[in-house]
């Protein structure tokens, strides 16, 4: 009789492609990994792992075998949300992530009314940009997670997800108080061909938009400044640095010195929720969506 623990193990290991990865992703150290490993490899009687340089990497077996313990973990999955859903109570623990504005524009109010309304149910929230927040949710290191493209850029969403819009969030060209465009009513991308910008990090989703929406408009961007947070970027503009895009959700207080000027093509991020389809009649993750739902509709109010 195989394991199921043991499964999870060695599910973990394809998943995250060393041992410290799935030490992290089961939240146990690497020795209990290991020791686990082993008796699995015992269990069936043959090697599941093999040294690979200063790493492993599964043998032929243990990739047959790590192919069928995925399935049956989904099916445990699934029997867990269908058990779950018959209850009918929202209980046990759902794990968030969401991109930083989102965690920060829509997790206090969604998690205060889970924890009012539920108070059996323990959430637990992580930032995590929309990429990295959907590979999570796939390697089921998180339940849930908040994520978002643009209206001219769509993420990639794999499938085996479900997903729920939340809201649209619009934005605005943040600028220096004192720079020409700062008392327009609207203004247009093409207006700042000459400006130095303030993006988010290189090979971030919205860095990457970021690109591809200033050339489809004809403008070779002169990215100057790099940084992953909103107040961190503001405070750039603060100083004269640049300009840059400003979305509204979570975005808090303006530094004086800086002007927000909407854009007349509006821009706008789609923020929606994405969780493992095996996991879509878990009535905690229905609540948590409903709870997200209503946090989006009070911003967007």
């Amino acid at each position: 009789m195989l394991n199921l623990e043991r499964l999870r193990t060695l599910d973990a290991l394809a998943r995250h492609g060393s041992v410290s990865g799935a030490a992290d992703g089961l939240h146990v150290t690497t020795s209990a990994v290991s020791q686990q490993l082993a008796k699995l490899e015992r269990e069936v009687g043959q090697q599941l792992v093999a040294k690979n340089g200063r790493g492993v990497r599964l043998t032929d077996a243990g990739q047959l075998l790590a192919g069928h313990a995925a399935r049956i973990l989904s099916q445990v999955a699934l029997a867990q949300a269908d058990i779950e859903a018959q209850r009918g109570r929202v209980v046990g623990e759902v794990r968030l992530a969401g991109f930083p504005t989102a965690a920060r524009g829509l997790f206090p109010r969604a998690i205060t009314a889970l924890r009012a309304s539920h108070p059996e149910l323990r959430v637990r929230s992580s930032e995590l940009e929309p990429e990295p927040g959907i590979r999570h949710v796939l390697r089921g290191d998180v339940d849930l997670a908040v994520v978002l493209d643009w209206s001219n850029k769509r993420l990639p969403v794999p499938g085996g997800l479900a997903q729920a819009a939340l809201l649209d969030d619009a934005a605005d060209v943040a600028m220096p108080a004192d720079h020409p465009l700062a008392g327009r009513a609207e203004v247009d991308l093409e207006d700042f061909a000459d400006d130095d910008w303030v993006s988010w990090p290189e090979g971030e989703f919205c860095h990457d938009w970021l690109v591809f929406t200033l050339r489809s408009k004809g403008i070779e961007p002169r990215i100057a400044h790099l940084a992953g947070e909103h107040h961190t970027q503001l405070a750039l503009i603060q100083a004269g640095l640049g300009v840059c895009v400003a979305p509204r959700l979570g975005r808090g207080p303006v530094p004086e010195g800086v002007a927000l000027v909407p854009v007349r093509q509006q821009m706008r991020r789609h923020i929606y929720a994405v969780w493992r389809a095996d996991a879509d009649r878990r009535p905690s993750i229905r609540a948590a969506v409903e709870a997200l739902r209503e946090a989006g509709a009070a911003v967007e109010g």
